[in-house]
């Protein structure tokens, strides 16, 4: 019994430092610049940007492969990030180039017409839409980066983009719906 315990234990111990050794021999090094600039975008993964996520997208800014001005959901605050960050001056937000960009705004849920499938909140990448399994479904505006990525699941075609207006209690200078507005007029 004793030889067992002895033998087992020998053989974690060998398998402990092949690994440990592994782990020093093979380490990769991630990008410290792509580790920045996804930082600083806001992890929806929406693909507005025409990337599959924030990931890609921050390492095609940093390889140079996509401009710094197609995060919609993060806008102008994202953009000057990255420029300050990547030291290039601050572009306004190319809605046109951006992939995916449907509408401007954010999305509203027709709640008389809701089925509860949830569909649409388990295609959310921010969790925006709450709601239960067979009952009504509803949009926290304040947490919808407007992607659209729930309008194509939805079986019944409740889920409709609503453009962001601002009103006298949300109004601020300057407005962080501008690039939106001039876009939509």
């Amino acid at each position: 019994m004793l030889d067992a315990v002895l033998s087992i234990t020998a053989l974690a111990l060998a398998f402990g430092l092949i690994l440990g050794f592994a782990a020093q021999f093979f380490h990769v090094e991630g990008d410290p610049l792509v580790e920045k600039i996804e930082a600083l975008l806001p992890q929806s993964q929406c693909g507005q940007c025409g990337y599959a996520g924030c990931h890609p997208y921050a390492e095609a800014v940093a390889h140079g492969e996509a401009d710094i001005n197609l995060c919609v959901p993060g806008g102008e605050q994202t953009i000057s990030g990255i420029a300050d960050l990547m030291g290039v001056d601050p572009k306004p937000l190319d809605t046109e180039a951006a992939a995916g960009s449907t509408h401007t705004g954010v999305v509203a849920i027709d709640e008389h017409n809701c089925i509860g499938c949830t569909l649409c909140i388990q295609a959310c990448p921010v969790d925006a839409i709450i709601g239960a399994a067979k009952q009504m479904h509803t949009v926290i505006e304040s947490e919808c980066t407007g992607c659209g990525l729930c309008v194509p699941v939805c079986p019944v075609e409740c889920i409709h983009p609503v453009d962001v207006r601002p009103t006298i209690e949300t109004w601020q200078w300057p407005s962080p719906y501008e690039p939106l507005l001039e876009k939509a007029r």
